[in-house]
């Protein structure tokens, strides 16, 4: 394998329900800038059927090219017919770098693309650079349970690979006179050459804790100190109209429920307002939730790792401290919130 040989930047452009999906427009906003560094295109790689008029979303969103394969077999996500798509692209185009979001289906699909191409992939990356002069793509994330940042590099293989977790990276406003190039691909695959088929979708049914999507967020851990304490966190976000978010050591604590765990093994999240109360701010916690838009932590230690990473700090107890605020909050709106059970 000469590495010479292998040039640009793709995004596989996940889509469901018609439109691509956020973080595949979040990585485009992301491989634009590894693309400029180099000096290379950015394209996206595009499966499924009926969907060439999603090549415009990505082209607005910064592709200069997409791949496109339409086809009626791809109608449904299938590993096998989908990993044979990618693979046979990077074949004939030979990318340098291809970023997947670390969804079910792009952690599916970029481990079979990379177990077949015999290359590297970096799971859960945080963060993402590339070397100008080489190439060589720099794919950070947490390891160690979070304690420390890895660098990972794929020095000898091409394509590089890396899947990235919703929420981490920013896409780029849309530019809707923006225009590409669609480059249609096909692929010889019949349907009985598919192992697996798809009977019938069912739709889960969807979690009132949506983390994601909330504007502010008030997150508790271990500070707290028990499941009676952190009660606390349900009194102050419905105070302020907030969504109950926590820190892995609350959520192994039975304090509450996964679903509402920030982090590395949880939810990333890019509220308006977080509120960090109790929590210490390990690595783990912090990469789930560093691009909030204000991040206003309360703890009890002034040497806690969450005060070198928020825009604002209150040195105290919880116990103390958010009673206040939560009147604060309800002498300002005019009324008292009364709460009344488990949320």
């Amino acid at each position: 394998m000469s590495l010479e040989e292998y040039k640009g930047v793709w995004v596989f452009l996940e889509h469901r329900d018609g439109q691509i999906v956020p973080v595949s427009l979040e990585l485009l906003g992301a491989g634009r800038q590894l693309a400029d560094k180099r000096g290379v295109p950015l394209a996206g790689i595009l499966i499924g059927d009926r969907v060439r008029p999603l090549c415009e979303t990505a082209f607005q969103y910064g592709a200069d090219q997409v791949y496109l394969y339409d086809d009626p077999i791809f109608a449904d996500y299938r590993t096998e017919s989908y990993m044979r798509a990618v693979i046979a692209c990077v074949q004939k185009h030979k990318p340098e770098t291809i970023l997947y979001g670390a969804t079910s289906t792009g952690k599916d699909l970029a481990s079979a693309v990379a177990t077949d191409l015999e290359t590297g992939l970096t799971a859960d990356t945080t963060m993402l650079d590339v070397e100008q002069e080489t190439g060589l793509l720099q794919a950070s994330r947490p390891a160690f349970g979070g304690n420390i940042m890895a660098t990972i590099l794929c020095k000898k293989h091409r394509p590089q690979m890396a899947t990235v977790r919703p929420k981490v990276m920013k896409a780029l406003p849309p530019d809707p006179e923006r225009r590409g190039e669609i480059i249609a691909e096909s692929l010889p695959l019949r349907e009985q050459d598919i192992r697996t088929k798809v009977l019938k979708i069912i739709r889960e049914t969807q979690s009132k804790v949506r983390l994601d999507e909330a504007d502010i967020i008030v997150a508790g851990g271990k500070g707290l100190g028990s499941k009676e304490g952190f009660q606390l966190m349900h009194r102050f976000a419905e105070a302020i109209g907030a969504t109950v978010g926590a820190s892995r050591d609350a959520v192994e604590a039975g304090w509450i429920d996964h679903a509402h765990q920030v982090g590395q093994t949880g939810v990333t999240v890019t509220p308006k307002i977080y509120f960090a109360i109790g929590i210490s701010g390990a690595i783990q916690h912090l990469v789930g939730m560093q691009n909030s838009g204000l991040i206003i932590a309360i703890n009890k230690d002034p040497q806690a790792p969450i005060f070198q990473s928020c825009h604002y700090g209150i040195v105290g107890d919880a116990f103390e401290i958010v009673p206040l605020l939560i009147e604060a909050f309800q002498s300002a709106v005019g009324k008292e919130v009364q709460y009344g059970g488990n949320i």
